[in-house]
């Protein structure tokens, strides 16, 4: 695949929340990330609002396992509470991502040099990444390395699983080209270990969620890749 890199992410624990059991102040992680929740963390590695990563595929190294603490959270209105959160615990996956130049920006033209971005990409991810790695949620810190997606024995390298009905993540305006925000829903199915994503625009489950603008950047406001790559060497 163009412009494509493989990644190993793991971390003690992991929260990917699923929505449903926020109602009441607990947090439940879903079993598996979410596709939101990886190109997260591969714009953690390395992002310009020039290009949009698309995650291909997930392969689930380690057992699923989850392990609930007691957390007190902040309560902005004053007193004390205590809630319970269920985290994925001893996380480790493979991830396979590409980038593509954000069609809906035809206004950061002037930033599409594709080799210089995928250099720094590569780069980024050989020291771990930009910006701090987070799996969900900010109290679970992980970390990324470069691997080869298809080495090594994972846990379920001869299982099959379906996970239900779950996030797929979120469509922002800058990427698709509408003043509005909105939430894709999707099946994930494991196959041999591995899950596949559908691109966002594949996604029939979709559900508006607002109006909402996409920031402007140009060259008053943002650098380019060529001066980023200067700087940073």
């Amino acid at each position: 695949m163009r412009n494509s890199i493989e990644f190993e992410v793991y971390a003690k624990y992991a929260l990917f929340t699923d929505p449903l059991t926020k109602l009441g102040g607990e947090k439940l992680s879903y079993q598996i990330p979410t596709y939101q929740a990886l190109k997260g963390i591969v714009e953690s590695i390395y992002w310009k609002p020039t290009i949009m990563y698309i995650i291909d595929s997930l392969r689930i190294m380690s057992p699923i396992q989850m392990e609930s603490k007691g957390i007190r959270p902040i309560e902005y209105g004053g007193g004390n509470t205590l809630a319970n959160y269920t985290y994925l615990k001893d996380v480790r996956y493979r991830v396979r991502a590409h980038f593509i130049f954000n069609p809906h920006r035809p206004d950061l033209a002037f930033d599409r040099n594709e080799n210089k971005h995928y250099s720094i990409l590569k780069r980024s991810l050989k020291v771990g990444g930009r910006r701090d790695i987070f799996l969900g949620t900010r109290e679970c810190q992980g970390y990324v390395e470069p691997c080869v997606f298809d080495e090594e024995t994972g846990f379920y390298d001869e299982m099959n699983l379906h996970f239900g009905t779950m996030v797929h993540g979120i469509n922002y305006p800058d990427e698709i080209g509408k003043n509005e925000i909105s939430i894709r829903l999707w099946n994930p199915v494991m196959r041999k270990g591995v899950i596949d994503f559908p691109r966002p625009d594949q996604c029939t489950m979709v559900r508006p969620l607002g109006q909402m603008e996409a920031k402007t950047f140009d060259e008053s406001n943002m650098e380019s890749v060529e001066q980023s790559e200067v700087r940073f060497m």
